[in-house]
């Protein structure tokens, strides 16, 4: 495991988004992955100020499209993700996120957003909530 201790500098941080290939929107495609079991727990967008928020303080922030800010992963629903270790692809357009993740990742109160899967006769959900959307937010999903 990474040292999370141990955070970039704001310069260094400044220096290395020059090598992200943000899209027209000024996103990048974020996976989140838990950093010890290698379980995929979900795909989010992250613009140039949620990437540099959360390089810099080891907290995840994503950049929610449908509400046009900041999204910190969390702030809501106490199911937080602390950053272990950032990867940029070869490409330089998909950041991997390895994680820390506190509780559930996926709004429908699962661990993980990838809990269906194709099957013969379509999709097969592979896994139940953990937790009721409405604990987590108030408000069914």
């Amino acid at each position: 495991m990474a040292d999370v201790s141990v955070r970039p500098s704001q310069e260094a941080v400044e220096r290395e988004l020059e090598r992200v290939a943000f899209d027209s929107a000024g996103l990048i495609c974020g996976i989140a992955q838990q950093y010890d079991t290698g379980e995929v727990l979900m795909v989010a967008w992250l613009s140039r100020e949620a990437l540099k928020e959360t390089l810099l303080t080891g907290q995840v922030c994503y950049y929610s499209r449908s509400r046009q800010s900041l999204w910190r992963k969390g702030e809501t629903s106490g199911q937080m993700q602390r950053l272990v270790e950032a990867r940029l692809d070869c490409d330089g357009d998909a950041v991997l996120l390895l994680v820390d993740q506190t509780g559930v990742a996926c709004h429908t109160g699962r661990r993980s957003c990838f809990y269906r899967r194709f099957a013969k006769d379509g999709l097969e959900t592979i896994s139940d909530p953990v937790i009721e959307p409405a604990l987590l937010y108030g408000s069914p999903q």
